[in-house]
């Protein structure tokens, strides 16, 4: 099994010696998920957080309309749960799926839990991961409500441009909180610019 990409992800917050990493390797588990498969549903309890190791996933959650409504996307090199779930141990949320053929490293709570006793550093890396996933919210939550969806469609281009070429128009909108048509009219104008 090949934990580089993983390892790299955790060194940019803490290093690791040789026996904290064989004790990290030891508590994840490799997955492969198929397109369309559901991580989580609404309402199971979150019992891991996943690290994407290739794919992309999205997180989301069915409004009373039936609308789904997109949280975030998970893509190489990202981390995921409904952390409300993984958090408080109640109900999730948020569903989470697999929008392409996707492989992640999973960590168990309970695992993680005693990964926090026996190498204390990774209290400091997912205080991290918490913190800056915490301020990205919030950046988007003021984001939503401050700007044109022109701007929130820029602002999203330029920080993920990655996504723009990966990801179905439709999944874009849903995450921008628009609709698919009115995505198409804002590419459409900015491409005449």
């Amino acid at each position: 099994m090949d934990y580089s990409q993983l390892l790299k992800n955790i060194g940019k917050h803490i290093q690791l010696t040789t026996e904290e990493t064989g004790c990290f390797t030891a508590t994840v588990n490799f997955r492969q998920v198929h397109k369309k498969e559901v991580l989580l549903a609404e309402g199971q309890v979150a019992k891991n957080i996943s690290y994407v190791h290739t794919g992309a996933l999205r997180a989301y959650y069915i409004d009373k309309d039936g609308n789904e409504n997109i949280i975030m996307f998970a893509i190489n090199d990202w981390w995921v749960t409904d952390i409300y779930s993984f958090s408080t141990g109640l109900p999730g949320l948020l569903t989470i799926d697999a929008m392409e053929d996707t492989t992640i490293f999973e960590l168990p709570k309970s695992k993680l839990e005693e990964l926090f006793i026996t190498v204390p550093k990774f209290e400091k890396f997912f205080r991290i991961i918490m913190q800056n996933s915490y301020v990205r919210e919030q950046l988007r939550t003021i984001q939503n409500l401050s700007v044109t969806a022109e701007e929130r469609y820029i602002n999203f281009v330029k920080k993920y441009p990655q996504f723009i070429q990966r990801l179905p128009q439709k999944q874009i909108a849903s995450y921008l909180g628009i609709t698919p048509e009115f995505l198409s009219v804002i590419r459409k104008n900015l491409s005449r610019q």
